[in-house]
């Protein structure tokens, strides 16, 4: 696993006490050669960098960049992920998306117009997502959506789930490594290091089948197999990515 530390902003040095000690991650003024991480809390955002890189350090936002670009430019439903999760002009499913991430997809999803339940289970990453969420409730138009996030596992998650089962459950497991670095973008090189390999995607999709109310969609890369090999009801299929729908009940104009 990396090693991560927390550095910061002189301004921000209260902030970054506080989540060094809910972290448990060690707090420094000065940075050593041999880091992997630096988790900065800085005067406008918390980012994540490599240390020793050049590389422009990991910030989630969603009022500018590659994700504001998606809600103002994306195609509404016509996306693929729309078709797979099954919204529709006069249908916005619930979704609970059980393998969050840098919350991209979920964004996109509440975007739509569909209520979304994030869950995250590495706290770094939750860090990042939670510092996005809250710097971009400045504007109004986001604070209309309904995206929640959720720090926890995500079967300890679905085992909580009672009555109020969600319309949809979206996993989206950690794409393989391909053997080129240079394919790897540099969000996924982050995330494979701080959160590891995938590791449950084969029990996740099992058990999401067993507590969503109408689909699960699995988010594949083109050229991966089905998780488990499990032939999907439905596939909606892009250059570089796939997105597995299973249905829980089978509707006759979806098949």
């Amino acid at each position: 696993m990396a090693q991560i530390v927390i550095s910061f902003d002189p301004e921000r040095k209260q902030q970054a006490i506080v989540l060094a000690q809910e972290l448990n991650i060690p707090l420094i003024e000065t940075h050593p050669h041999n880091l992997d991480y630096i988790l900065y809390v800085g005067s406008d955002a918390i980012s994540l960098a490599k240390a020793n890189d050049n590389l422009r350090p990991l910030i989630v936002d969603f009022l500018s960049g590659s994700n504001y670009h998606r809600y103002r430019h994306a195609g509404g439903k016509n996306q693929l992920i729309a078709k797979a999760c099954g919204i529709k002009a006069n249908l916005k499913p619930s979704v609970l998306d059980l393998t969050g991430g840098l919350a991209r997809d979920a964004f996109v999803l509440a975007c739509l117009g569909c209520n979304v339940t994030l869950i995250e289970s590495n706290a770094v990453i939750v860090t990042l997502v939670k510092d996005g969420i809250n710097r971009a409730k400045q504007a109004d138009w986001f604070n209309k959506l309904q995206l929640t996030l959720h720090h926890c596992e995500a079967t300890k998650y679905l085992s909580s789930i009672e009555k109020e089962k969600p319309d949809t459950i979206y996993i989206d497991p950690m794409f393989p490594q391909r053997t080129k670095s240079a394919l790897v973008k540099k969000e996924m090189r982050i995330l494979h290091d701080i959160v590891g390999p995938d590791q449950d995607s084969h029990t996740l999709l099992t058990l999401a089948k067993q507590y969503a109310n109408k689909r699960v969609v699995v988010k594949r890369p083109s050229y991966a197999d089905p998780v488990n090999k499990e032939a999907p009801d439905l596939s909606y299929k892009g250059k570089s990515t796939r997105f597995d729908v299973y249905l829980t009940y089978h509707l006759p104009s979806e098949k």
